[in-house]
C-alpha cells in the first residue's frame, strides 16, 4: 500500500500545505499536521478515553472543563491536545508559557483579559515564577484575582472577579510543580512514548496531507527512527521528502528512506549525532564508565544540561546506558550498538552490577 494525496481530491488543508511549503513556511506546515478533534488524535488511547469523559461532562453540563494539566516528554502532543480542547469546547485558544510568566502582573494582565470559557495555554508552566504560581492559585479556584495597587504600607490589594477559564497546563518536569499547583487541577495526564504502529499511522496521514507518496516500508523505516515522537516523525518525513524531491523519486520505498535518514545521521535505533557522541564518549574514552555527566559533557563538547536533558532520556530508554551513584554507565547493548566487544570485568561491570539509582 502506498500513502500519498488522492489526485481526484485536494481540500483545503492540503492547498494550504502545499503553499506553505512552497513558502518555506515550516511554522504553518507544523500547526497543520495537528489534528483538531480529539477521534483524529492517534495514540494515547487511556488518555484520550479520559479526557474525552472530562470534554463530554462539560458541555453536557454547559460549563468550562476543568483545568487540565498534560506532562510527558517533548513532541508528544501535549500543545496539540490544548489546542484540541479550545476546539471540541468551541472555545478561544489562548497560547502563552512559564518564562513568559515572571511577575504577577503579567499573568494578571493575562487572565483579566480572558472572555468567558477561553482555554488558557501555558507551555512549560513549571518555568512560572513563584509570585505569577500564587496568583494562579486564586485564578483557577475562585476565578479572581488581587491586583496590588501601590508600594510598602500605603499598599491595596483590589480584587479583580475574571471570567470562568479552562486552563490547560504542559510540563516536561512535573516533579518541579509545587504541590499546590498540581493539586489544583481536576484533570492531570501523562504522555507515554508511541508505539510504531502509532507512529506508522500518523505518518501516513501526514504524508496525505503533506501530499506526499510512500509505501508501508518507508514509513516503517521514519517510524523505527522517530524516537517514539510524533514530532520527530513528521520532521523526519519532511526531510525524506526533501531528499527524494531532490534525487528525482516520485515514491518514498524503504531504499529512499534509508538512504535519506543516513545521511541526516540518524541510525537505525533513532540515534542522532549527539547520542552516538555521547555513547563512543563513554565507551572508547572512558571504557563504559562510570564517569561523570560534566566530564561526559566536555568530552562531547555540549553542555552538561544539553547532554542531561537531550541525549541520556532516550539512551537511558533504549537501555544504552544506565545512571549510577557514581557516574553514567553504557550497558552491553551499547558496546553492541558500536560494533565493539563488550570489555566485561572493569569498572563498567561492576557499576552494572550494582547500580543503585543516579
Amino acid at each position: 500500500m502506498t500513502f500519498g494525496p488522492d489526485p481526484a481530491r485536494r481540500d483545503g488543508d492540503a492547498d494550504r500545505l502545499v503553499d506553505a511549503h512552497a513558502d518555506g513556511d515550516d511554522r504553518v506546515i507544523e500547526g497543520a499536521l495537528r489534528p483538531e478533534r480529539l477521534d483524529e488524535f492517534i495514540g494515547q488511547p487511556r488518555v484520550r478515553a479520559q479526557l474525552g469523559i472530562v470534554l463530554e461532562a462539560a458541555r453536557q453540563r454547559g460549563r468550562p472543563a476543568d483545568h487540565v494539566l498534560l506532562s510527558g516528554p517533548p513532541g508528544l502532543g501535549k500543545t496539540t491536545l490544548a489546542s484540541i480542547i479550545a476546539h471540541e469546547m468551541d472555545a478561544p485558544l489562548r497560547v502563552t508559557s512559564g518564562p513568559a510568566l515572571q511577575h504577577a502582573g503579567d499573568l494578571a494582565a493575562v487572565l483579566s483579559s480572558l472572555h468567558p470559557g477561553e482555554v488558557l495555554f501555558v507551555d512549560e508552566v513549571h518555568r512560572t515564577s513563584r509570585a505569577a504560581e500564587e496568583m494562579l492559585y486564586v485564578a483557577m479556584e475562585d476565578f479572581r484575582v488581587d491586583v496590588v495597587i501601590g508600594k510598602g504600607p500605603g499598599a491595596t490589594a483590589v480584587p479583580l472577579t475574571i471570567e470562568p477559564f479552562t486552563l490547560v497546563a504542559a510540563t516536561t518536569r512535573a516533579g518541579l510543580l509545587p504541590s499546590p499547583l498540581r493539586d489544583r487541577f481536576g484533570f492531570t495526564a501523562h504522555l507515554d512514548f508511541y508505539d510504531p504502529a502509532d507512529l506508522e499511522s500518523i505518518l501516513g496521514r501526514s504524508a496525505g496531507l503533506l501530499r506526499v507518496s510512500i509505501d508501508e516500508q518507508g514509513i516503517g523505516e521514519i517510524a523505527r527512527r522517530s524516537r517514539g515522537t510524533p514530532r520527530i516523525a513528521n520532521r523526519l518525513l519532511r526531510r525524506v521528502r526533501d531528499w527524494a524531491e531532490v534525487h528525482g523519486h516520485d515514491t518514498i520505498e524503504l531504499p529512499t528512506a534509508r538512504a535519506a535518514l543516513d545521511l541526516y545521521e540518524v541510525d537505525g535505533l533513532g540515534l542522532d549525532r549527539l547520542d552516538r557522541a555521547v555513547l563512543d564518549a563513554l565507551v572508547r574514552r572512558f571504557g563504559g564508565g562510570p564517569v561523570g555527566l560534566s566530564t561526559l559533557a566536555v568530552a562531547v563538547g555540549e553542555e552538561t544540561e544539553t547532554v542531561e536533558t537531550v541525549a541520556e532520556p532516550f539512551l537511558v530508554r533504549r537501555g544504552l546506558i544506565l545512571r549510577t551513584p557514581r557516574g553514567r554507565v553504557a550497558t552491553p547493548a551499547a558496546w553492541e550498538h558500536l560494533g565493539l566487544a563488550y570489555a566485561a570485568g572493569g569498572p563498567a561491570q561492576n557499576a552494572l552490577d550494582f547500580p543503585g539509582t543516579g
